[in-house]
C-alpha cells in the first residue's frame, strides 16, 4: 500500500492547494493525526470520485454546523470540479432534514467560499415546477422511491393531520427540491443518506432511504463508500448506527 503520508500529502494538494500539516501551529500532533487518517486513508477507500466526496463532505458540514470547515470545503468542492449549482444544491435540500435556520447558516458560509473565490452570486435558478405543480411534480418523483409508505403510516392520526402530514413531505422534501436541476437523482438521494447518517437518531429514515438511492442507480458500494467517507465528520458512533441500519434494509430487501 502506498505510503498514506504521501498519499496525504496529494489529496491535500488537489483539494486545498497547499501542504498538509507540519510541526507549525498549537497542535502540530493533532492536525497530522487528522490529515492523514482523513486524505492519507478515508479518501482512498471505496469508489468515489473527488466530487462526490466533497459533496459528501459539505453535506455533513452543513448538518453538524461545522462552518469554518464548510467554507473550506466548499473550496476544496470548487477545486476538484464541483459546479458552484451542485454545491448551493446539496446545500440547499439539507433544509427538510435539519430546518431552515441551520440551512441559512450553510449558505452564508457557502457564499462566502463563493464571493472569495469570485463568483458572481446569486447563481441561476435551478427550479422547473410553478408553485401550484409542487404536489404532483414531487409525487411523481417521490412514489417510484418510496410508494405511499408515509401516507399509510399517519393514516391513523386526525383527518386534518392525516392529509397535511404526507401533502407537506411530498410538497416540501419533493416538490421544492428534488424537483431542482444541478443534482441528478442518484446523488440527491446519496447525500440524503449521509444527512440522515450525520443527523443521528434518525436511523428508520436511513433504512428508508438506503433503499430509496438505491432504487435511483445507487450501487450498494458506493452508498457504503459515501458513509465511511463521512465518518471523520460525523464520528465512527453514527456511521455504526447508518451502518447497521443500512443492513437492516438490505435484509429486509
Amino acid at each position: 500500500m502506498e505510503d498514506r503520508i504521501q498519499r496525504c500529502a496529494e489529496k491535500f494538494g488537489i483539494l486545498f492547494g497547499a501542504a498538509p500539516a507540519g510541526d507549525e501551529g498549537t497542535d502540530p500532533e493533532f492536525m497530522k493525526i487528522l490529515q492523514r487518517f482523513i486524505f492519507g486513508e478515508v479518501c482512498y477507500t471505496g469508489k468515489l470520485s473527488d466530487e462526490d466526496r466533497e459533496l459528501v463532505t459539505v453535506t455533513v458540514l452543513a448538518v453538524n454546523q461545522t462552518l469554518p470547515q464548510l467554507k473550506a470545503h466548499v473550496g476544496a468542492a470548487l477545486n476538484v470540479g464541483c459546479t458552484p449549482v451542485s454545491i448551493r444544491e446539496a446545500v440547499y435540500q439539507c433544509a427538510p432534514f435539519i430546518g431552515f435556520p441551520k440551512t441559512l447558516n450553510a449558505i452564508t458560509a457557502m457564499n462566502e467560499a463563493f464571493t472569495a473565490a469570485g463568483i458572481t452570486l446569486p447563481l441561476l435558478d435551478q427550479g422547473t415546477v410553478e408553485d401550484g405543480d409542487r404536489y404532483e411534480a414531487g409525487l411523481a418523483l417521490q412514489k417510484p422511491l418510496y410508494g405511499t409508505e408515509i401516507a399509510e403510516r399517519y393514516a391513523d392520526l386526525p383527518p386534518v393531520y392525516a392529509e397535511a402530514v404526507p401533502r407537506l413531505l411530498t410538497e416540501f422534501c419533493f416538490g421544492d427540491f428534488a424537483t431542482r436541476t444541478g443534482l441528478d437523482a442518484a446523488r440527491r438521494e446519496l447525500l440524503t443518506v449521509v444527512m440522515l447518517a450525520a443527523l443521528g437518531g434518525a436511523e428508520p429514515q436511513v433504512q428508508a432511504h438506503v433503499l430509496g438511492a438505491e432504487k435511483a442507480g445507487n450501487s450498494r458500494d458506493r452508498i457504503l463508500a459515501a458513509l465511511v467517507h463521512a465518518m471523520p465528520y460525523m464520528g465512527v458512533p453514527r456511521l455504526f448506527n447508518a451502518l447497521n441500519a443500512a443492513r437492516t434494509a438490505w435484509d429486509q430487501a
